[in-house]
């Protein structure tokens, strides 16, 4: 209905204008709307039938053809009536025919030209859609342009790149996902044997001394519950069902707590503690959080730290409230620096139990201070240093997450 009403208001401009460059007569007017009226019935058709046409068509070399021929048509049709109404002669009919028809084929085959460039384009996006569905992540279409057709290339492309960076973190998280069940494993299957092994030699009676081996035991229970409860806090981290109670706190004394607590393990492996922090650095945060924090990253560096040598944990407030931990151990060597805080993840790969616990430390010492808003890393050896820092003070407002 929009098209028969645009085509209407066409043929009444028409007879305006004609109406005041020619000032026909009433003839002469009546004449010149059948004309209009011929044509703008020819260019209603061809607006229907082409579109129609168009959707069934495999080739938009041929839509753009019909598109070509259309106008000259219609202009045709508008000769033919103007001649049949006396307004042309046969002869200057036959000439204007001839003129174009002429026309009508230099037209045409400038179209096809013109359309050519968008078909190969078009045909080679059709074509990336295609191996992309069939798995090809990585082919682009490679199209520059400027119009619809380009945009539509560039949306190809980001599609693919959107496609292929999932599919890249499903591979690592799979293959997260497969190194995690791996540790897992491994860490419930060696004190789970020890337990075993024990339970079985006390039943067969060929234990001299039950007594130890209940220790040993409790030994193996306590390290796998702490396990568990590790395992535990990492889930509830990843959900964000995390609560922060809100308080001030000196990270100073949460640094001086953190070496009282580890000092006895640091006595048995002959390493030194001590705190370097010229003044307190006061932060409304969460106490235990950042109680456990720190308490991670000093156990860290003293089950690395060799024998007669300093751990120092420094307090400052220089770019924001931080803590670093340095050891004078061989630190993390620099391909493993981007993997320090995943979890289960050691840098020593036989995984012993004496130099280290099951590697989820640093993995939830790295969920806590990004939950406080914080930043942390490690830097490459020699010498080990894992530090964090406190981008902004953490109020009552965020202390849940």
């Amino acid at each position: 209905m929009r098209r028969l009403w645009a085509f209407a208001a066409a043929v009444a401009l028409g007879l305006a204008i004609f109406e005041v460059a020619m000032r026909p007569s009433a003839s002469d007017r009546a004449r010149l709307a059948l004309v209009f009226a011929l044509m703008g019935g020819a260019a209603a058709t061809a607006a229907w039938w082409i579109p129609q046409r168009a959707r069934r068509s495999r080739s938009i070399r041929r839509t753009v053809a019909l598109l070509t021929l259309a106008a000259p048509v219609i202009v045709a049709v508008g000769l033919a009536a103007a001649a049949g109404q006396m307004f042309l002669s046969p002869h200057d009919l036959g000439l204007t025919l001839v003129v174009l028809a002429f026309g009508l084929a230099a037209g045409v085959a400038f179209a096809l030209a013109v359309a050519g460039p968008w078909t190969e384009d078009l045909a080679r996006i059709t074509t990336v859609a295609e191996q992309v569905a069939a798995g090809d992540l990585g082919a682009r279409t490679a199209v520059e342009r400027s119009d619809e057709v380009g945009r539509l290339a560039e949306a190809v492309d980001r599609m693919a790149r959107s496609l292929e960076a999932a599919e890249r973190e499903r591979r690592d998280a799979e293959e997260a996902r497969r190194r995690f069940l791996v540790a897992v494993g491994h860490d419930l299957r060696t004190p789970l044997a020890a337990i075993r092994a024990a339970l079985e030699g006390i039943a067969d009676g060929v234990v001299e001394d039950p007594g130890r081996l209940v220790e040993v035991m409790a030994r193996d229970v306590a390290a796998l519950s702490r396990l568990v409860d590790d395992l535990f806090l990492l889930a509830r981290i990843d959900s964000g069902d995390v609560f922060f109670e809100p308080g001030t706190v000196d990270l100073r004394e949460v640094a001086d707590e953190a070496i009282e607590l580890l000092g006895p393990l640091a006595a048995l492996r002959s390493v030194t503690l001590r705190l370097a922090a010229d003044r307190p650095v006061v932060v409304s945060s969460g106490p235990e959080a950042l109680g456990r924090v720190v308490r991670n990253l000093v156990d860290n560096a003293i089950r690395h730290a060799p024998a007669g040598t300093e751990v120092v944990v420094c307090v400052a407030d220089d770019d924001g409230p931080s803590v670093v931990v340095r050891d004078a151990g061989p630190g993390f060597d620099p391909a493993f620096v981007p993997h320090a805080f995943e979890r289960f993840t050691r840098s020593d790969d036989a995984r012993r139990r004496d130099t280290g616990g099951a590697g989820l430390g640093l993995a939830i010492a790295k969920g806590f201070v990004e939950a406080l808003g914080g930043e942390i890393w490690a830097r490459p050896g020699p010498g080990g240093e894992v530090g964090f820092r406190l981008g902004e003070t953490v109020g009552p407002e965020r202390s849940a997450w």
